[in-house]
């Protein structure tokens, strides 16, 4: 198949153009650059993709000040809604699209499953309802729209895990606080895994959680990677500090969801790493896993 990506470039848009590399389809990239041309030019992109999927967003971890939280929005809402548009405009639109969410679309008070309505009422949670909500205009095209919501992404070459690993393996890390707080987490592999089978079958669609089945904590967290790595956990990092350093993001840092799957599991999906101990193992000492950059279409548009 021809498929379309927006945020190929970033963490799990060049695990994602691999492996789709690898299963013989063919990947057309999406860039910022491609939406700033406008509607005209980002639908002539995807004209011919079977698949659209929308990866786009700007990261999560900085202070949120005033225009940061503008540009939080519009990388999120505003993109999927342009895509939205340049699918209206073609006379053979793509048949799926799937889109990202997060699951900051919760509160930290359950457990959630895809049978829950999103429920958090902060900045993240209503930013989340608008993101589902952009995509969703994707059904009123006869499209098939998947929402994937994210958990945390753990990965030894990007996201949360790239960052914590030097400390950590200096000795120099700890829990985030009392590391009482939940900390939902899925392996790379895994999500991608999810992508693939997403593609097979046509007869998913709507809301699906990416994370694994069993929710750990900020402290198991910590535990977990300190004696894979061989090292001592004995540094707290207090709320106080992240609050000065990242403001009002510091609440992503000391809060947490505690979310499963449950659409997967009942179409047959096996997660590889259902165990925290197990996808930490293999991410800190697996040979470097680094994608090999493929050869991708439509190049001009990066």
């Amino acid at each position: 198949m021809k498929i379309a990506i927006s945020g190929a470039s970033g963490f799990v848009g060049t695990h994602l153009t691999a492996a789709l590399t690898r299963h013989g389809h063919r990947v057309v990239p999406m860039s910022r650059g491609d939406f700033a041309r406008g509607l005209p030019h980002l639908a002539e992109t995807i004209d011919g993709c079977e698949v659209v999927i929308n990866l786009a967003g700007a990261p999560i971890n900085r202070r949120w000040s005033t225009s940061y939280k503008r540009t939080l929005v519009s990388s999120r809402i505003e993109t999927t809604r342009m895509l939205v548009q340049a699918m209206s405009r073609l006379q053979h639109p793509p048949h799926s699209f799937i889109s990202t969410s997060a699951i900051g679309a919760f509160n930290d008070a359950g457990l959630y499953s895809e049978e829950h309505a999103p429920n958090a009422t902060d900045f993240l949670g209503r930013l989340a309802v608008d993101w589902e909500a952009a995509a969703r205009q994707a059904e009123t095209l006869g499209i098939r729209t998947l929402i994937f919501r994210f958990a945390l992404v753990l990965g030894a070459d990007g996201g949360l895990l790239k960052q914590l690993l030097p400390p950590f393996r200096l000795g120099l890390g700890g829990p985030i606080g009392d590391g009482r707080q939940a900390f939902s987490w899925v392996h790379i592999d895994d999500l991608v895994d999810a992508y693939l089978v997403a593609l097979k079958l046509s007869s998913m669609q709507g809301v699906f959680h990416i994370a694994a089945p069993k929710p750990a904590t900020n402290m198991a967290f910590t535990k977990t990677l300190g004696a894979a790595l061989h090292r001592p956990t004995l540094f707290p990092l207090p709320p106080l500090l992240l609050r000065l350093v990242f403001g009002e993001a510091a609440d992503v840092m000391t809060g947490g969801q505690r979310v499963i799957s449950k659409r997967l599991p009942e179409l047959g999906f096996q997660f590889r790493y259902s165990e925290l101990e197990l996808a930490i193992d293999d991410l800190v000492h697996r040979p470097s896993r680094s994608p090999v950059q493929p050869s991708l279409a439509n190049s001009d548009s990066q």
